[in-house]
């Protein structure tokens, strides 16, 4: 049981189609298994051994695919990286994990050279993409063999080290074994193959997948047979162009992108007809956006919860169920999901509390960080660090972080109340909620918003909408529109940089009485 059996499987039971689209060229599933085959066997002559790391950064392309796929074969680990990151925070994950090779692109290679100086060991860097660079591993992988090499790999073997994206602290390298990657994906392609699609599955991978929803996300596609579309980057007139031009029938999407494709000036005329479902996942999606996007494109979204540490899928939405506006879904098969107190209590329905997670998917640990291995993992559990609540049919509602829960006068506040409350209004495109200290109430609430553009309403306006809906100690004290909202690699909207901004209200917030 390891992840190599889902490309042998793909291949055995679907036979030779093409698996990927990229640029307008097509990508056969045994192309895929036979170049990554030869970069397996390249890898272990340069010197890799099983259990050795292996960074990939790269943005969507076939290279990526074949990369991870060689890597596995090798019996190496994978680490993944958005190719986004700056050459500082490469620089800070190869001095954690120590990896022996880089595999990148040409474009992106100064950026690695630049992140491997002042190493005391540094790794090999090689490039997949481009025969006439010096550093480039294609002509070595011409010349080897077509056929996975011979290395005995179990399902509690390491398969990849995912970083986390560093909002509490520095990014966190959470090992994951074969197990945890593999049945995860295999439970999740369960839950998605229950949706009747149109004859002809074709997915468009937009989500990178250096990240891991979107790692996972082109694992499934695998097991289900689909061909993928790939974009290197997200940018909503290509999405729309691919949906049109190619006929895609799902796409895994977080909700940035849901938002800029809904809002995209001509977005009426492609034809989207094909486009039946979407997931969604990685940030709260706002109810109100989910409405008018399934409704403007006459398609379905399924919204789902996980985190990289649980491999990383929870729950997902089973469109053959009740669909409960606000739920996250119910565990996918194999995970057991519970909410406890501040004491380890189990909680009854619609109480809230800390999820807690148990199953097959679960991490093995955090890469060198053993006691805050132990702070997350107790007595098989993984604790989230999410708030959340359970109802009495077992769907989960994501409430918000525990992190980001503002406590005012002694009552619990949760961010993503107010944002989806501030985005039911029409003026209101986006909304993001923090706090700030307060001598005399502990925290007050600060709102961002961006509006509409051509909007003329107002902060007070807005704050007055709030005080309508809800009661007052619940409303911002502060509300504050920009012209864009801070977001990090992957979309979600970034609260560290929101609370750097919120500094601004922390003098008159120490002022009230």
């Amino acid at each position: 049981m390891n992840l190599n059996t889902i490309l042998r499987e793909n291949v055995e039971q679907f036979g030779t189609y093409p698996v990927l689209i990229f640029e307008g060229e097509e990508y056969t599933n045994t192309h895929i298994d036979e170049k990554s085959s030869e970069l397996a066997h390249s890898l272990m002559k340069s010197g890799v051994e099983k259990g050795d790391r292996i960074l990939i950064t790269m943005p969507n392309c076939p290279e990526v695919v074949i990369g991870f796929n060689g890597i596995i074969k090798s019996g190496a680990v994978a680490v993944p990286i958005m190719p986004l990151l700056q050459a500082q925070e490469i620089n800070y994950i190869l001095q954690d994990c120590q990896p022996e090779v880089v595999l990148t692109t040409d474009l992106l290679l100064p950026k690695l050279k630049q992140a491997t100086e002042g190493l005391s060991s540094p790794p090999k860097v090689y490039t997949l993409d481009n025969p006439e660079s010096s550093y480039s591993l294609l002509n070595e992988m011409e010349g080897a063999l077509k056929t996975p090499p011979n290395v005995e790999i179990n399902e509690n073997d390491e398969a990849a080290l995912l970083y986390t994206a560093g909002t509490t602290g520095s990014p966190k390298g959470v090992m994951l074994t074969h197990k945890n990657l593999l049945s995860n994906a295999r439970a999740a392609a369960e839950t998605a193959s229950i949706l009747k699609l149109k004859e002809g599955r074709v997915a468009l991978g937009i989500l990178p997948f250096s990240h891991a929803f979107g790692f996972t996300m082109m694992n499934v596609t695998l097991i289900l047979g689909d061909k993928n579309v790939l974009l290197p980057q997200f940018e909503p007139k290509a999405v729309l162009e691919a949906i049109d031009k190619y006929k895609v029938t799902h796409s895994a999407m977080v909700p940035a992108m849901f938002h800029a494709i809904y809002h995209h000036p001509d977005a009426d005329k492609y034809d989207t007809s094909s486009f039946i479902a979407a997931t969604s996942g990685s940030a709260p999606l706002p109810q109100q956006l989910a409405k008018d996007f399934q409704r403007k494109f006459s398609c379905i979204i399924l919204e789902g919860y996980g985190l990289s540490e649980a491999a990383p899928i929870v729950t997902a939405t089973n469109p053959l169920k009740r669909i409960k506006p606000g739920s996250v879904g119910t565990p996918l098969p194999g995970i057991e999901i519970a909410v406890i107190d501040e004491n380890g209590n189990r909680l009854p329905p619609n109480e809230v509390g800390e999820l807690i997670v148990s199953g097959p998917n679960v991490l093995k640990g955090y890469y060198g960080r053993p006691e805050e291995t132990n702070e997350v993992l107790q007595d098989g559990w993984l604790h989230t660090g999410d708030m959340a609540r359970i109802d009495e049919d077992g769907y989960l509602y994501i409430v918000d972080r525990m992190k980001d829960m503002i406590i005012r006068g002694g009552f619990n506040i949760y961010p993503r109340d107010l944002e989806e409350l501030l985005m039911t209004h029409p003026d209101v495109a986006e909304a993001g909620v923090v706090g700030v200290p307060s001598p005399s109430m502990g925290e007050e609430v600060v709102a961002y918003v961006v509006t509409h553009k051509g909007s003329t309403v107002t902060s007070e306006d807005l704050i007055e909408f709030c005080q309508e809906k809800v009661a007052k100690y619940r409303t911002p004290r502060f509300l504050k529109i920009i012209g864009y909202m801070p977001r990090n690699l992957i979309g979600k909207i970034d609260k560290v940089k929101l609370r750097e901004q919120a500094k601004e209200f922390e003098e008159a917030a120490s002022e009230i009485k």
